[in-house]
């Protein structure tokens, strides 16, 4: 699927390894930039986002790499159920940020699934990038605020865990497609 020159193409095997790097990457980098090196927000040493975290969302979901004139941008992982949609993963290589990449993706994925009524998606509190894309450019809504007195059900590391992956909170969002 193509959207403003973007390109959605599905996840091969051959370049599973390559996607999750990318994706550590582009995470590592919003939380470096929020923390810097004194971050302490990482699922595993040295990720804020876990390898099994990935792989779970990839064999769970649908995995597309973002193309952008055949140059690997990004990637996004969703999972559909009917007229529900779960964006599980979206990044863009911290190296093209600000291009608009993100947002031609998101619509490509929209299209992709014209029959999803309702997207949800989640962030961690402190990426106010992230915060920024999803409520400002994509018009999704914060509806909810995961956090130690309020944790999120469906997270089996957070129920009855007080000092879970982000303790501090994750914002869930959605969309009504119209």
């Amino acid at each position: 699927m193509k959207a403003d020159g973007v390109y959605l193409a599905p996840l091969t095997p051959d370049d599973r390894e390559r996607f999750i790097r990318d994706n550590q990457e582009a995470f590592n980098y919003g939380a470096l930039e929020e923390f810097g090196l004194r971050d302490d927000h990482f699922e595993e040493e040295g990720e804020i986002i876990s390898r099994e975290t990935i792989e779970r969302s990839i064999d769970g979901g649908e995995a597309y790499r973002i193309l952008r004139g055949g140059e690997k941008v990004g990637g996004v992982i969703v999972k559909v159920d009917g007229e529900r949609g779960d964006l599980e993963i979206l990044f863009v290589s911290p190296k093209v940020h600000s291009r608009g990449i993100g947002c031609a993706a998101w619509r490509a994925v929209e299209r992709l699934y014209p029959d999803v009524k309702v997207w949800e998606t989640v962030t961690p509190y402190f990426e106010k990038r992230n915060i920024h894309f999803y409520v400002n450019r994509c018009g999704f809504h914060i509806v909810e605020f995961y956090n130690s007195h309020h944790p999120d059900p469906n997270d089996p590391d957070a129920a009855g865990e007080p000092d879970g992956q982000f303790p501090d909170g994750m914002f869930r969002f959605e969309k009504r497609m119209e």
